[in-house]
């Protein structure tokens, strides 16, 4: 008979799940023991913690999931102070966590923070996080038709509220990358981002709505629920810290809100992160929730 860990008040096979200790930027390959592991448990959902000082923290993930097709989930480190992980001791520096084998099944759900408030538009001049021009246009009409002429005429309200995204790749207007916006420039026609742009690139603004992302939650935890067609083990759940009371209000809104349509028997845990991780891939503003089956 196998061991069993308890998990919360549920139970996973101890071989059904490996720790996966710091990786970081100058290590090419995953400790042997990981890749042994995930060679024959060919594991499905990893749940890690990326130290936001590293850079490079995408190709980190990508490393991972190359060396164990795990698809990746968890957040940036959100600390004042240091910036501390643990896997199976107290680490930093890089990715750690813990990878879930193909037995146990999971599914994972992304929800936004912000939503549209104008088209797709494309990069026609940039210049690292600096965005020229926007469809043929001085980018900055382009941002002030886009927001309104309510805003435009009072910038300081911008502030938190509206910021730029950038749509993945082959997806849709859903799927999009949130950067903050780091400054304007009406006398040059400029906006700067908090993302490295070029000739080509895509850009839309977007603003944080609190009943949107309520709707928008409340849209991907029955998604999940739905696709996991059945009670799950365990969910955890990794939400941006300007999400919160910040974007819900007081009382964990949030949390109860997922609690009550997964169910208050669910085991749920997780943490704010300062940069949210999902498909191996860093959000920003966003929720990611994860059922262990």
């Amino acid at each position: 008979m196998c061991r069993r860990w308890r998990l919360w008040s549920g139970e996973v096979p101890q071989d059904s799940f490996c720790i996966l200790p710091t990786i970081g930027p100058e290590d090419r390959d995953l400790p042997k023991e990981v890749l042994d592991w995930a060679r024959t448990h060919n594991p499905v959902l990893g749940i890690v913690h990326a130290d936001p000082r590293v850079p490079g923290l995408e190709k980190i993930f990508s490393r991972i999931e190359g060396q164990t097709h795990c698809f990746l989930v968890g957040g940036m480190t959100a600390s004042r102070g240091a910036q501390d992980q643990i896997a199976g001791e107290v680490t930093d520096g890089g990715v750690s966590g813990i990878l879930f084998g193909g037995a146990l099944g999971a599914v994972t759900g992304l929800t936004q923070g912000c939503s549209p408030i104008g088209p797709v538009h494309n990069v026609t001049r940039g210049r690292d996080n600096i965005v020229l021009a926007l469809d043929g246009q001085p980018a900055f009409d382009v941002f002030k038709e886009d927001i309104g002429e309510l805003l435009a005429r009072d910038l300081s309200k911008i502030n938190g509220y509206v910021h730029a995204a950038i749509p993945r790749t082959g997806s849709d207007q859903a799927d999009y990358l949130v950067r903050n916006l780091l400054g304007i420039y009406p006398e040059k026609g400029w906006v700067s981002i908090g993302e490295r742009v070029g000739v080509g690139d895509q850009v839309m603004f977007v603003r944080r709505d609190g009943a949107t992302a309520t709707a928008d939650l409340k849209r991907m935890v029955a998604d999940v629920k739905r696709r996991a067609d059945g009670p799950p083990r365990a969910a955890f759940y990794f939400s941006c810290i300007a999400r919160g009371p910040n974007l819900f209000g007081p009382g964990s809104v949030e949390l109860k809100t997922i609690a009550k349509i997964l169910g208050d028997d669910i085991p749920l845990i997780g943490f704010f992160a300062n940069g949210e991780i999902s498909n191996n891939r860093l959000y920003g503003y966003t929720g990611v929730l994860s059922l262990i089956l």
